[in-house]
């Protein structure tokens, strides 16, 4: 499906949809004043603490901390894609998702022409389960199962199949008429000449399957010497490989809290670890990780764990993967590279030490800015001048990819003392900067106001501002210039005044819908964490834009003491006549 979904679609379904409606045909709610409540269903508790405001549309655990709109309850509960989440939304209040530069017809026509190969491969999958119970030669595919482990059980829950020895077993099964779809499904092969045959012969199967449950291609195991050893599907209209991830369907219907994923190189590394019920193992597909694998990765679990070979090759394929991770590590994720003993791999290694030994495995992995030191202590000395400068040099452009954060900040802390510089200098050098934070330790905010450049005004007005414009959208209107602060130097300023234009052009927006603007950018964690603050605020319309317009008068005065200041600094021979009538008014009006 193509073309992009228009923003002012996605903000009217949002403030369409309720999202009790939606969060109670999966976790039923109870009414408790004018919230409703639930145990969380993303933590196990006892006593409800999962809370949803039907005024701001939004939803909030005070135990383990989820939060979102409706939009995010889908993609975190029923482990939606975001598209998928707007479709499934408007599908609810009987909308039609319109496509910018993507008419109707086209879509209707990409998702009918893939239904039939949705069917041929679920039929595919049927087929080769039953060939390992009923197909003569399938005695020799139960017996390497039984050789590494395979219950029944786990095989039955991947759906292990079985390809016979053959040139049409499948081809002949699935009925000739629907030659060119099995070509297209990649279940065919179609060679010059016209000749046809199977894919998978003499193999034991294993159905991939996408987010939601849909057979999308396989990967065969061949049972005899031929070449090669593993086989995949090839590129179709339902299966590329570049975003697919072995494994995910099964874990994620295995486990509701997925404590972490675990990035494999094989489908059968994946199931041998299933069968020691390590159920969070996923693998790639003859790919290396690309950033949308990572993206999905960290779109289940905020911890992802890299499981290599010990080899050079293995090192080689752990550092792309970690290049392509950098621009995704926000705060709160955790990314580790696990490497493995020479001559072991996942299945070998359990079967030795178990999975209590696996999983202490696990958490002695490398951390991300374990893995930079030690590859950077290949490149240089870190004895040697030189080899400091190296470092900041290497450094440079991994650092550069980072989002700007605690995470950041904490990796700049680790390479600092290597380099044999303090952080904050590495941090300068590296072109960091500090990012807006929505709250501030009261210590920093009571030192900040001590501060003899009164430019600098302490956070929290700002920060007021914006969570009572996430909580009352409504107060934009009470602002008549949305850029009479356009020149303020504070951390957070920017912010503000982009919600106050977005609210001034679109008025009607709740908060959901607001928060929806910056879903994927760098202040979305700041603007949900200032959303959930809302919950514990009970205050009269009144005394609410009261607090709001106070706020704004603050942030005024402080944009004149800015300006006030600028101009002292500045000698009266260099003033113009304006500066010097605008200076003389702001003395009066400090003094005043």
């Amino acid at each position: 499906m193509s073309g992009r979904i228009p923003q002012q679609f996605i903000d009217d379904l949002v403030s369409r949809v309720d999202i009790v409606e939606v969060i109670d045909l999966r976790v039923p709610l109870k009414k408790a004043g004018r919230e409703y409540q639930a145990c969380c269903p993303f933590h196990s508790e006892k006593t409800p603490s999962f809370t949803v405001s039907p005024d701001k549309q939004f939803y909030h655990c005070f135990g383990c901390g989820a939060h979102g709109t409706a939009i995010g309850f889908l993609m975190e509960y029923d482990r939606m894609e975001f598209v998928e989440a707007v479709e499934e939304l408007a599908k609810l209040v009987g909308l039609e998702v319109p496509r910018e530069g993507a008419g109707p017809a086209p879509v209707r026509r990409e998702q009918d022409d893939s239904k039939p190969l949705y069917a041929l491969l679920d039929r595919a999958e049927k087929f080769f389960r039953q060939q390992l119970k009923q197909h003569p030669d399938a005695p020799r595919a139960v017996e390497y199962l039984k050789g590494r482990g395979l219950s029944g059980e786990i095989a039955r829950d991947f759906g292990v199949g079985f390809a016979p020895p053959g040139w049409d077993n499948l081809f002949n099964a699935l009925g000739r008429e629907n030659e060119k779809n099995l070509i297209r499904a990649g279940l065919v092969v179609e060679k010059e000449g016209g000749k046809r045959y199977d894919r998978f012969r003499d193999r034991i199967m294993f159905p991939i399957r996408d987010r939601r449950g849909r057979v999308i291609a396989f990967g065969g195991r061949v049972l005899g010497d031929d070449k090669p050893k593993y086989l995949n599907s090839p590129e179709t209209p339902v299966f590329h490989k570049g975003r697919e991830l072995y494994g995910l369907y099964e874990a994620r219907q295995a486990l509701r809290q997925l404590p972490r994923l675990l990035v494999v190189e094989g489908y059968m590394d994946v199931v041998a670890l299933a069968q020691f019920d390590v159920r969070y193992a996923v693998a790639t597909l003859g790919t290396s990780v690309t950033q949308e694998h990572l993206e999905q990765l960290f779109r289940h679990s905020d911890e992802v764990v890299f499981c290599f070979d010990g080899d050079r090759a293995g090192r080689d394929a752990a550092w792309r993967g970690l290049e392509n991770a950098l621009p995704l590590m926000r705060d709160g994720r955790t990314l580790r590279f696990m490497f493995m003993p020479e001559g072991e791999d996942p299945d070998t290694l359990i079967r030795q030490v178990g999975r209590e030994g696996f999983e202490q495995a696990i958490e002695r992995a490398l951390t991300l800015d374990e893995f930079l030191v030690e590859h950077f202590k290949q490149q240089a000395d870190f004895s040697r001048i030189d080899g400091q400068a190296r470092l900041v040099e290497l450094s440079k452009p991994l650092l550069a990819r980072l989002p700007s954060g605690i995470y950041r900040h904490k990796v700049v802390e680790r390479l600092a003392p290597l380099a044999n510089m303090q952080p904050e200098l590495l941090q300068q050098m590296l072109g960091g900067s500090t990012p807006f934070t929505p709250a501030q330790p009261r210590r920093a905010a009571k030192q900040t106001r001590r501060t003899a450049d009164a430019t600098r005004q302490p956070p929290s007005q700002v920060r007021n501002a914006i969570t009572l414009l996430l909580q009352h959208p409504q107060l934009a209107a009470q602002v008549e210039d949305t850029t009479a602060l356009a020149g303020l130097q504070q951390p957070g300023v920017g912010l503000l005044l982009e919600m106050l234009e977005l609210l001034r052009q679109r008025p009607n927006l709740n908060t959901s819908a607001l928060l929806e603007h910056w879903r994927g950018r760098d202040e979305e964690r700041h603007l949900f964490t200032l959303a959930q603050r809302e919950l514990l605020l009970d205050a009269e319309q009144d005394d609410v834009e009261k607090e709001f317009l106070g706020a704004l008068r603050g942030l005024r005065q402080q944009l004149l003491k800015q300006r006030y200041l600028e101009l002292s600094r500045k000698p009266l021979s260099q003033m113009s006549a304006e500066e010097k009538m605008e200076y003389q008014s702001l003395m009066q009006e400090m003094r005043g």
